[in-house]
Protein backbone atom coordinates (compact mmCIF):
# COMPACT_ATOMS: atom_id res chain seq x y z
CA UNK A 1 0.00 0.00 0.00
CA UNK A 2 1.50 3.46 -1.06
CA UNK A 3 1.51 6.05 1.79
CA UNK A 4 2.88 9.44 1.32
CA UNK A 5 5.28 10.50 3.03
CA UNK A 6 4.77 12.76 6.31
CA UNK A 7 6.08 16.47 5.19
CA UNK A 8 7.07 18.56 8.55
CA UNK A 9 5.00 21.98 8.56
CA UNK A 10 7.09 25.28 7.66
CA UNK A 11 7.44 28.27 10.66
CA UNK A 12 4.25 29.61 11.23
CA UNK A 13 3.00 32.89 8.93
CA UNK A 14 2.45 36.24 11.32
CA UNK A 15 -0.99 35.38 11.59
CA UNK A 16 -0.39 32.25 13.35
CA UNK A 17 -1.26 29.42 10.37
CA UNK A 18 1.01 27.34 9.48
CA UNK A 19 2.10 27.08 5.45
CA UNK A 20 2.22 23.79 4.04
CA UNK A 21 4.81 22.85 1.35
CA UNK A 22 3.31 21.65 -1.73
CA UNK A 23 2.79 18.02 -2.78
CA UNK A 24 4.65 16.73 -6.02
CA UNK A 25 2.56 15.69 -8.97
CA UNK A 26 1.42 12.38 -9.63
CA UNK A 27 0.96 11.79 -13.31
CA UNK A 28 -2.37 11.89 -14.66
CA UNK A 29 -4.80 8.69 -16.16
CA UNK A 30 -5.31 9.02 -19.44
CA UNK A 31 -8.98 8.54 -20.43
CA UNK A 32 -9.53 7.21 -23.57
CA UNK A 33 -12.89 8.81 -25.72
CA UNK A 34 -14.17 5.14 -25.87
CA UNK A 35 -13.93 4.47 -21.90
CA UNK A 36 -15.87 7.49 -21.07
CA UNK A 37 -19.38 6.05 -20.00
CA UNK A 38 -22.26 6.99 -21.43
CA UNK A 39 -24.26 10.15 -20.20
CA UNK A 40 -20.86 11.70 -19.14
CA UNK A 41 -19.18 14.45 -21.31
CA UNK A 42 -16.75 17.39 -21.68
CA UNK A 43 -18.27 20.54 -19.81
CA UNK A 44 -16.53 23.84 -20.55
CA UNK A 45 -16.81 25.78 -16.65
CA UNK A 46 -17.85 29.70 -16.50
CA UNK A 47 -13.88 30.02 -16.03
CA UNK A 48 -13.47 28.81 -19.01
CA UNK A 49 -12.07 24.94 -17.41
CA UNK A 50 -12.85 21.81 -19.19
CA UNK A 51 -14.25 18.92 -17.23
CA UNK A 52 -15.61 15.75 -17.37
CA UNK A 53 -19.20 15.87 -15.87
CA UNK A 54 -22.62 14.27 -15.82
CA UNK A 55 -24.57 15.89 -18.35
CA UNK A 56 -27.82 13.96 -17.58
CA UNK A 57 -29.13 10.83 -15.72
CA UNK A 58 -27.70 7.79 -17.17
CA UNK A 59 -30.61 5.21 -16.43
CA UNK A 60 -29.10 1.77 -15.49
CA UNK A 61 -29.92 -0.67 -12.87
CA UNK A 62 -29.45 1.31 -9.75
CA UNK A 63 -31.44 4.39 -10.90
CA UNK A 64 -33.97 5.72 -8.33
CA UNK A 65 -37.62 5.97 -9.40
CA UNK A 66 -38.72 9.13 -10.67
CA UNK A 67 -40.45 11.15 -7.51
CA UNK A 68 -44.24 11.30 -8.05
CA UNK A 69 -45.60 14.86 -9.22
CA UNK A 70 -47.37 17.09 -7.05
CA UNK A 71 -50.82 17.65 -7.27
CA UNK A 72 -51.70 21.18 -8.22
CA UNK A 73 -52.73 23.58 -5.47
CA UNK A 74 -56.08 24.88 -5.34
CA UNK A 75 -57.13 28.19 -5.64
CA UNK A 76 -58.95 28.60 -2.41
CA UNK A 77 -55.82 27.62 -0.40
CA UNK A 78 -53.90 30.49 -2.73
CA UNK A 79 -56.65 32.61 -1.55
CA UNK A 80 -56.88 31.98 2.29
CA UNK A 81 -52.70 32.04 2.20
CA UNK A 82 -52.79 35.77 0.54
CA UNK A 83 -55.74 36.86 2.73
CA UNK A 84 -54.06 35.66 5.78
CA UNK A 85 -52.02 38.09 6.41
CA UNK A 86 -53.81 40.96 5.76
CA UNK A 87 -56.79 39.81 7.83
CA UNK A 88 -53.78 39.30 10.71
CA UNK A 89 -52.61 42.89 10.01
CA UNK A 90 -56.34 44.38 10.28
CA UNK A 91 -57.50 42.69 13.89
CA UNK A 92 -53.59 43.82 14.68
CA UNK A 93 -55.06 47.82 13.64
CA UNK A 94 -58.28 47.55 15.29
CA UNK A 95 -56.68 46.54 18.34
CA UNK A 96 -54.27 49.39 18.31
CA UNK A 97 -57.19 52.00 17.35
CA UNK A 98 -59.02 50.49 20.30
CA UNK A 99 -56.19 50.84 22.54
CA UNK A 100 -55.92 55.22 21.89
CA UNK A 101 -59.36 54.74 21.77
CA UNK A 102 -60.34 53.41 25.17
CA UNK A 103 -59.94 57.12 26.94
CA UNK A 104 -62.15 58.82 24.49
CA UNK A 105 -64.61 56.38 24.42
CA UNK A 106 -64.83 56.23 28.41
CA UNK A 107 -64.97 59.98 28.45
CA UNK A 108 -67.68 59.97 25.85
CA UNK A 109 -69.59 57.41 28.26
CA UNK A 110 -69.59 59.82 31.15
CA UNK A 111 -70.33 62.14 29.13
CA UNK A 112 -73.45 60.82 27.61
CA UNK A 113 -74.08 59.20 31.22
CA UNK A 114 -73.99 63.18 32.62
CA UNK A 115 -76.76 64.20 29.15
CA UNK A 116 -78.73 61.59 30.46
CA UNK A 117 -79.26 62.65 33.88
CA UNK A 118 -79.42 66.03 32.65
CA UNK A 119 -82.18 65.41 30.80
CA UNK A 120 -84.15 62.90 33.31
CA UNK A 121 -83.90 65.98 35.55
CA UNK A 122 -85.39 68.48 33.29
CA UNK A 123 -88.04 66.29 32.81
CA UNK A 124 -88.96 65.65 36.05
CA UNK A 125 -88.51 69.25 37.69
CA UNK A 126 -91.82 69.68 36.07
CA UNK A 127 -94.01 66.76 37.13
CA UNK A 128 -92.03 67.56 40.57
CA UNK A 129 -93.42 71.14 40.72
CA UNK A 130 -97.18 70.23 39.57
CA UNK A 131 -97.39 67.83 42.56
CA UNK A 132 -96.39 70.03 44.71
CA UNK A 133 -98.68 72.81 44.01
CA UNK A 134 -101.58 70.00 43.63
CA UNK A 135 -101.09 69.46 47.66
CA UNK A 136 -101.83 72.62 48.54
CA UNK A 137 -104.94 73.42 46.21
CA UNK A 138 -104.29 76.53 45.18
CA UNK A 139 -101.97 78.08 42.81
CA UNK A 140 -98.31 79.31 43.29
CA UNK A 141 -97.89 81.43 46.14
CA UNK A 142 -97.02 85.31 46.68
CA UNK A 143 -93.58 85.88 45.54
CA UNK A 144 -91.13 86.60 49.20
CA UNK A 145 -88.31 89.17 49.03
CA UNK A 146 -85.31 88.69 52.15
CA UNK A 147 -82.70 91.29 52.14
CA UNK A 148 -79.63 91.01 54.50
CA UNK A 149 -77.56 93.80 55.87
CA UNK A 150 -73.90 92.79 56.96
CA UNK A 151 -71.56 95.02 58.66
CA UNK A 152 -68.21 94.44 60.22
CA UNK A 153 -66.34 97.15 61.93
CA UNK A 154 -62.26 95.91 60.69
CA UNK A 155 -60.39 93.45 59.52
CA UNK A 156 -60.98 89.64 60.81
CA UNK A 157 -63.88 91.70 63.29
CA UNK A 158 -67.21 90.78 64.31
CA UNK A 159 -69.50 90.34 61.65
CA UNK A 160 -73.31 92.04 62.60
CA UNK A 161 -75.98 91.51 60.33
CA UNK A 162 -80.26 92.06 59.94
CA UNK A 163 -82.20 89.98 57.88
CA UNK A 164 -85.31 91.84 56.59
CA UNK A 165 -89.43 89.67 54.89
CA UNK A 166 -90.78 91.68 53.12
Amino acid sequence: MHTEPHQPLTPATPYGDPVHRPRPVEPHTVLMPQNIPPGVDWVTLPNGIRILAYTHAHPGPAAEPEPARAEPIPRWAKTTALLAPTLGGGIAAAGFGISYAAPGVLAMAEALWATVALIAAGALAPLLLRATRSRGGRGAGPVQHITQNISVSRMFGRATGTLNNH
